[in-house]
């Protein structure tokens, strides 16, 4: 009963903050111990929240249960020349919860769920009234800000003793708001006025499937390979003026394969690919410059395009104690230099982030786990009709995981 209600009171908690803007909006990991190792995991479960990227790692995780937290600090701003430089740090500090609880039904099968942020979408520009920056958008402050939480219950079964399956239920809640577009909100630049903007958070729900296969081909050698579906969303109907299809707002799919190489008895290397398809999501992957309405089925959008991540983790046990991570990972950024003006609100620039972590093992038998993510400083240049409006962002974040195997 006590983990069920802690598991209630960090959902509840995850709608309050948004999660890491890192991979696009996607986090670069999940799990305090995966996120030690630049967020590598489809082929290297470590915790109960392993369905997060691979649902057959949950059976391999065995029986336990992790909760953590994470403070995330992301720092962006936008220049427009002839205007000045603007930070979008009015709200800069984030607390990122996250639960995970798994048990063994059997010798090969188990049953579990992971509570995670999945997306996170944050700007506040503060107030910019009588500025050249405000005036181009509205009045007041301006940004916007998209959480998201996943509550995936996972089945997972050992077929032989080399593969193993799973298969999670992707429950997702999501909510939004945007501020200081006044500008837009009329009938000459949106389909419906008076959706567009300053209507507080909308919120919707929805689901979606993951999938997952992990393979020990050697006694020293792993693969895995997972997949997540479109997660299908109601509809922002208090934003069905600014986001393309009257609204909608779904998570995009995306899928990846990973290994995991045990070099030595102490010295794990790990590495994933993911595809993330934000060009699936038309309020996404619409082009800014798109000459039609708000709202409209082709209507204006962020123009972000599918990107690929690319990830690269280590783990070493230094003792009984003690096991140390480090990780390196690199994506795509999701849009061109064409599309600076609407990624104001959304500056997702980010394409590097190196990593540390380390787990001790208590006396307890409990396990108490560090990450710290950096992601390395970047820009992009508008261009086109972008030209002079350029997008900066990077971002730190550390966290703390306690998990117990029962």
């Amino acid at each position: 009963m006590k983990l069920r209600a802690l598991a209630g009171a960090l959902a509840l908690a995850g709608l309050m903050a948004p999660a890491f803007a890192t991979n696009g909006y996607f986090s670069h990991g999940y799990g305090i111990k995966s996120k030690g190792m630049a967020g590598v995991g489809i082929a290297y479960g470590q915790d109960a929240l392993a369905a997060a990227t691979n649902p057959a790692n949950m059976v391999l995780v065995g029986s336990r249960w992790d909760v953590g937290l994470d403070y995330f600090r992301p720092q962006r701003e936008s220049t427009i020349t002839g205007a000045g430089t603007f930070d979008g740090n009015d709200t800069e500090n984030f607390f990122i919860p996250e639960f995970g609880y798994n048990q063994m039904i059997s010798n090969n099968m188990s049953l579990g769920v992971s509570v995670y942020g999945n997306g996170g979408m944050n700007t506040d520009y503060g107030n910019l009234n009588s500025r050249t920056f405000g005036l181009i958008f509205g009045t007041g402050n301006l940004g916007v800000d998209l959480m998201q939480l996943f509550i995936a219950p996972t089945w997972a079964m050992k077929i032989n003793d080399r593969n193993a399956i799973g298969v999670s239920l992707k429950l997702a809640y999501q909510r939004f708001k945007a501020y200081g577009l006044q500008n837009f909100d009329n009938g000459m630049m949106s389909s419906s006025p008076g959706n567009v903007t300053n209507n507080g958070y909308d919120s919707s729900w929805g689901y979606g499937i993951g999938l997952g296969w992990t393979g020990q081909l050697t006694p020293t050698f792993s693969v895995g390979v997972t997949y997540q579906s479109r997660t299908w969303m109601q509809k922002f109907d208090k934003y069905k003026g600014l986001f393309a299809e009257q609204g909608d707002f779904d998570i995009p799919e995306n899928y990846g394969i990973g290994f995991a190489w045990q070099a030595t008895p102490q010295l794990t290397i790990a590495a994933d690919v993911q595809r993330i398809n934000y060009g699936d999501i038309k309020s996404i992957a619409n082009r800014g410059s798109n000459t039609a309405q708000l709202g409209t089925d082709n209507g204006p959008g962020f123009g972000w395009e599918n990107i690929t991540a690319y990830k690269l983790g280590v783990s070493y046990d230094l003792n009984k104690q003690w096991t140390l991570r480090a990780g390196y990972s690199w994506n795509d950024v999701p849009y061109a230099g064409t599309e600076t003006f609407f990624n104001i609100l959304a500056p997702g620039v980010i394409k590097e982030h190196a990593t540390l972590g380390a787990t001790w093992r208590m006396p307890n038998g409990g396990e108490l786990s560090f990450a710290y993510m950096h992601a390395f400083k970047n820009t992009v240049n508008g261009t086109g009709p972008s030209t002079g409006i350029n997008n900066t962002m990077y971002e730190d974040s550390f966290g703390v995981a306690y998990g117990m195997k029962f």
